[in-house]
């Protein structure tokens, strides 16, 4: 049995100790393939270096909305900066999406710094479209707009809500627009309202399974640090709720992160 962590963040510094170590182990563990997912400048660049330097990583490269710099100058460069890394190294087959990029309004209140959100969230859209590459969302407490902004200007590859939010209409929608949606940690917490239905309103053929490593440790080991091993858990808590063997939730979700990411030859 093999799994795909579609997201996860092995670049954090929370892993400069042991990184070659846990690497090695989420490998023997059946976890095959990750993403090891970018959200600065910085971490996209090292999420570059990654999956040169191990053939099963893969990454993304964006800035986050809560990774975005003080001034729309910096941001701007730092977006060219992105474009450029990936014009450099598309040819790889390593990149395999824009993100992660989005809107977060938990964190930000002020209105202007909300609007720089949504004009970077956007132009990493427009950068999306001209590699020929899905997309891979963070959004947390700005639904509409982002709903709004995805209407607005289509996606060409559509893409993943990582780590998506319980909610109900965000979920619908973004299966409208053909989006997939990725299920983290939160779907196993014990006060965890919605998941049991919001993965039954998931079609088999749009869910991913992801750890956000190293947050989000799902339940039995939630408040350890995470990493990819822990994705079996992610999928054993949707294998229950849809009456399926977790084998079956492997294969599923393992085709569908393959697919969405362009990576042939992994199923």
């Amino acid at each position: 049995m093999e799994f795909f962590d579609s997201h996860a963040h092995l670049d954090d510094e929370r892993f400069d100790e042991d990184r070659k170590e846990i690497i090695r182990e989420i490998k023997k563990a059946g976890i095959t393939k990750f993403v090891s997912a970018g959200y600065s400048l910085e971490g996209s660049q090292k999420g570059v270096e990654l999956s040169k330097k191990y053939d099963y990583i893969y990454t993304t490269c964006g800035i986050s909305p809560n990774d975005i710099p003080q001034t729309e100058e910096e941001l701007w460069k730092d977006i060219e900066k992105i474009r450029l890394l990936v014009e450099q190294n598309i040819e790889d087959k390593k990149i395999v999406a824009i993100g992660e990029i989005g809107l977060d309004y938990h964190w930000e209140k002020d209105e202007e710094r909300r609007k720089l959100q949504r004009e970077a969230f956007i132009k990493q859209i427009e950068m999306a479209n001209i590699f020929n590459l899905p997309i891979v969302i963070h959004t947390r407490e700005a639904v509409m707009d982002t709903i709004e902004i995805l209407k607005k200007h289509k996606v060409n590859k559509t893409g993943v809500f990582h780590c998506c939010p319980l909610n109900r209409e965000l979920v619908k929608e973004a299966l409208k627009l053909g989006f997939y949606i990725s299920f983290a940690g939160p779907v196993t917490f014990k006060n965890s309202k919605n998941a049991n239905e919001i993965i039954e309103m998931v079609p088999n053929d749009k869910m991913l399974i992801e750890t956000d490593s190293p947050y989000l440790a799902p339940e039995p080991v939630r408040g350890t640090r995470n990493d990819p091993r822990n994705v079996r858990h992610i999928a054993q808590k949707i294998a229950e709720v849809k009456e399926i063997p977790l084998e079956e939730i492997a294969k599923i979700t393992y085709e569908n992160t393959s697919r969405i990411f362009g990576i042939l030859g992994a199923v």
